[in-house]
């Protein structure tokens, strides 16, 4: 799947992005700016060799910090990128129209991309970067990487021009949101808090007539600083409708919260929805 993920990666960037000088962020995107930047003579440090060497540090102290498992696979994942789009490079472009490109670039990169992450590696080191530094300042990952994207994108609108730095911005975000959509899954779900005075009758009918299990946890009112049965369970987004309408045909002025959730794990939950 790292194999196939990288392989994603790179056709993208071969046959959509690279023909409309639209780059990724990362250290992808500064690859193909120097790539774009290095004269001829230099024909050996082209993309590939490029992704390789300044992803080879990262790849260094991710091993030391965050272990050799993530290490063999972000390498193993790398390389093939860098196989991949040499394969690639000769190919004819998909499309010379910039929005095609931004678009089916973006969603071809973020699956590859997510493939990767989603089976233990990853192709980008600014990520690695970022776990690293922010045990030491004040930022967070997505803080750090989008600090790093912002110089990338800026010097893209002095190498490509500005409107191809907005389709390179454009394409990131697409790629970002796909990935989050590889990495958690297409089977979206929802976690639900209720507070109802008929508790039981609520969480007997979303047993029975709804088909999930649910958690009674103990509560105590802010205001009143009485004690309630709070009710948790985790239903599909299909499901979410028909649960309003059950807990509320039996308590009309029960408390519902709904809550995105990124994955849930456990045999029975699975089954159900399958």
């Amino acid at each position: 799947m790292i194999l196939a993920g990288a392989s994603l990666a790179a056709l993208s960037i071969e046959l959509f992005l690279v023909p409309n000088k639209i780059i990724d962020g990362g250290i992808i995107g500064i690859s193909l700016i120097l790539d774009y930047l290095l004269p001829e003579q230099v024909g050996f440090l082209n993309f590939a060799t490029l992704v390789v060497l300044l992803n080879a540090p990262f790849m260094y102290y991710g091993y030391k910090q965050i272990g050799k498992t993530f290490m063999f696979s972000s390498i193993f994942g790398i390389v093939s990128l860098a196989i991949a789009e040499r394969m690639f490079h000769h190919f004819t472009a998909f499309t010379k129209e910039p929005i095609l490109a931004t678009v089916f670039g973006g969603l071809i990169l973020g699956v590859g991309v997510g493939l990767v992450i989603r089976h233990g590696g990853s192709l980008d080191g600014t990520e690695i970067l970022g776990i690293l530094m922010t045990k030491k300042l004040p930022f967070s990952v997505g803080e750090f990487v989008m600090f790093i994207n912002i110089f990338v994108f800026s010097w893209a609108a002095f190498v490509f021009g500005a409107e191809q730095a907005m389709y390179s911005v454009m394409t990131y975000y697409i790629a970002f949101k796909t990935i989050d959509t590889v990495i958690q899954g297409l089977d979206e779900t929802k976690a639900t808090i209720i507070v109802s005075d008929r508790y039981e009758e609520v969480s007997d009918a979303i047993l029975h007539r709804l088909g999930r299990g649910t958690t009674k946890l103990v509560g105590k009112g802010g205001y009143t600083d009485e004690q309630k049965e709070v009710i948790y369970a985790v239903v599909t987004r299909l499901e979410v409708t028909k649960l309003k309408s059950l807990v509320y045909e039996i308590d009309p002025n029960a408390f519902i919260t709904i809550m995105n959730t990124h994955e849930v794990k456990g045999a029975k939950f699975k089954s159900a929805i399958h």
